[in-house]
């Protein structure tokens, strides 16, 4: 069955209530992975996982969970490429889809972005989540639970 994970440590709260109200109406398991703690209706369809502090921990153990179907919730491109790979799907919180056609553009993109950064130039970070983000992100999640239709698995 379907499940959906979070790269929650930087996932925006009202993100987070999306995905909270999605997994509710669709009885499905979310599971947060964070390395902090984190708030968690209750629910027998959410929990939150805490892994260690450190880089990437977070990143890697989604990695691990991940299987083909999952969908993962991530800002991150190269975890995004990793679930990919093993054949989940990445949605952003601003309600991009990663694909196979356009990750590797995005990790480029990333990495010369870093070597920018890397050597001192100024890049700016991206722009305050929005009400239009918000809803995006909402769409695309409703589109994607309705053409995977889903029997509850809770955990």
């Amino acid at each position: 069955m379907m499940q959906i994970l979070v790269d929650a440590d930087a996932c925006p709260k009202v993100i987070k209530d999306i995905l909270f109200r999605a997994a509710e109406r669709r009885q499905m398991q979310l599971t947060l992975v964070a390395n902090k703690l984190l708030y968690c209706p209750p629910s027998q369809y959410i929990r939150a996982l805490q892994v260690p502090a450190g880089f990437d921990v977070a990143d890697n153990k989604i990695a691990e969970l991940v299987g083909p179907g999952d969908l993962v919730i991530t800002a991150d491109i190269p975890l995004a490429a990793e679930v990919i790979a093993r054949g989940g799907h990445a949605l952003n919180p601003r309600g991009e889809f990663y694909t196979r056609d356009t990750i590797q553009e995005r990790l480029t993109m990333r990495d010369f972005m870093d070597n920018l950064r890397g050597s001192g130039v100024d890049t700016g970070g991206p722009p305050a989540l929005n009400q239009r983000d918000r809803q995006e992100f909402a769409n695309q999640l409703d589109r994607f639970l309705a053409k995977h239709p889903q029997v509850a698995r809770a955990g």
